[in-house]
């Protein structure tokens, strides 16, 4: 993941306009410390590579530190720098934030992917672009730090035919009658279409569409649907969305489909983190 040094200086900016004025009025900036990150549970870690250039940026002299997406049990010291008492408490806070809600988003997607995967090995799991805005650079790189890749990084990426645009077209028999100049308009695209039925996904199974997404079916459902497809054509990509996470993700994974589409790794709680400072013994 690129990540400019425009990106990382905002980051910095967003905590620090101008000075960090406590530390300022105690005189105590030009001190030596150091600062040490542990994990208080069982997590995913993702955000060292923008912790790492945020010390560097600030002075900070990196001891140790692990790769994103190193998996660390609690208790575990994951990051040990050495700086200025000033520049510690410049980086302390952001550096925080960006650990825990980047290792909380690594560590629900790696629960995710490990339980699909133990259903089908071949299966993938994937994030949809239902991202707060302003933090889609480290929630993407966090989600792929647990294993997954994004469904779609922008409008500009793929084709995905849902049934907003398929109002414009005369609904589903619209769409299907236009396919051919579509794909003619596109040659190199896959066309993915949204069915919200089994009707539509049968239509749409006999035409020239490359894979098929179902939104909010039942794990019950989707697998009828599924084996449906599978005997009409077997080599048409499936996909299931629409309200999965880690107390159902089991049962679509069994339903036969080759990609599982989520939202729910981006939003629950940051991973529990701890930062100690310490007078330095050099």
């Amino acid at each position: 993941m690129f990540i400019t040094d425009e990106t990382i200086d905002r980051f910095i900016k967003e905590d620090i306009p101008y000075i960090d004025l406590t530390t300022h009025v105690l005189d105590i900036g030009n001190r030596i410390g150091s600062i040490t990150f542990t994990s208080r549970q069982n997590a995913v870690i993702s955000g060292t590579d923008e912790v790492k250039r945020i010390f560097e940026k600030l002075g900070i002299k990196i001891n140790s530190i692990i790769p994103s997406g190193t998996a660390v049990n609690a208790g575990d010291v994951f990051i040990s720098a050495q700086g200025t008492v000033e520049s510690l408490h410049m980086a302390w806070k952001v550096c925080m934030n960006i650990l825990e809600y980047c290792s909380g988003i690594a560590t629900r997607t790696r629960k995710l992917v490990e339980t699909a995967k133990k259903i089908n090995s071949r299966i993938e799991v994937v994030t949809t672009r239902k991202i707060f805005p302003g933090t889609k650079e480290l929630s993407i790189k966090a989600a792929m730090d647990g294993g997954a890749l994004p469904h779609r990084l922008g409008l500009s990426e793929t084709i995905l035919i849902f049934e907003q645009h398929m109002t414009f077209l005369g609904g589903i028999d619209g769409l299907l009658s236009k396919l051919d100049d579509i794909k003619t308009r596109a040659y190199e695209k896959k066309i993915t279409v949204e069915a919200k039925c089994r009707e539509e996904a049968i239509k749409l199974s006999r035409s020239c569409v490359d894979a098929i997404q179902f939104d909010k079916i039942s794990p019950k459902e989707l697998g009828e649907i599924v084996y449906d497809i599978r005997n009409i054509n077997p080599a048409i990509t499936l996909i299931g969305t629409g309200g999965i996470n880690a107390d159902n993700i089991g049962e679509y994974a069994a339903t036969g489909v080759d990609v599982i589409n989520t939202t729910w790794v981006y939003f629950g709680k940051p991973a529990d983190i701890g930062v100690n400072m310490e007078v330095s013994k050099i």
